[in-house]
């Protein structure tokens, strides 16, 4: 009987830590990421900045002397919340009852409309005369946000009086002339 050991054979000197090499990068490694950059840019302008900067305001004391310019507004910390959740008062209760029928209203009308989206897609499964007609039908409202949208970006780019003109030319003084009234 013989008994033998195998030496593990390894890259490393003799005492070495027992890392992994690092692999090197391929050519392009960056592309996915600047492919991503402005969906991710855009996503923090038109949500998490209106997010954070709504959370900033609750703790200012908004009146209608600083509605208008809430920069100026003074700080108040966390007592904007502490009227809200005081619930004995006219403001707490009157918050509490807005939040309860909201609520409801959001149960009631996702309930609703999922049921009624599953009663359809599975009607819609079967072949029957006239399908392709209710297809089309149960589609008309994903169009519709997108002709609102177009009709409403219509009107903010018009040129006379549009409301990016008036941005551009009456609050931010850019040099030209604005055209609204």
């Amino acid at each position: 009987m013989s008994a033998s050991t195998a030496v593990k054979k390894s890259g490393h000197a003799a005492g070495a830590t027992g890392r992994k090499a690092r692999k090197p990068r391929r050519a392009g490694w960056w592309l996915p990421y600047a492919l991503l950059a402005p969906a991710v840019i855009f996503e923090l302008f038109i949500h998490v900045v209106p997010m954070v900067t709504g959370i900033w305001m609750s703790f200012l004391k908004l009146t209608k002397m600083f509605i208008s310019n809430w920069g100026n507004a003074p700080f108040v910390g966390l007592k904007n919340y502490q009227v809200a959740l005081d619930f004995d008062s006219a403001v707490g209760l009157g918050l509490l009852k807005s939040f309860g029928i909201t609520a409801a209203f959001t149960i009631l009308v996702v309930g609703i409309s999922w049921s009624l989206g599953m009663a359809a897609g599975v009607a819609l499964q079967k072949t029957f005369r006239g399908r392709a007609i209710f297809r089309t039908l149960f589609l008309i409202p994903y169009a519709l946000p997108m002709y609102a949208g177009v009709i409403a970006w219509k009107f903010m780019l018009q040129k006379d009086s549009g409301a990016l003109n008036h941005l551009l030319f009456d609050n931010l003084g850019l040099p030209g002339t604005s055209r609204s009234g």
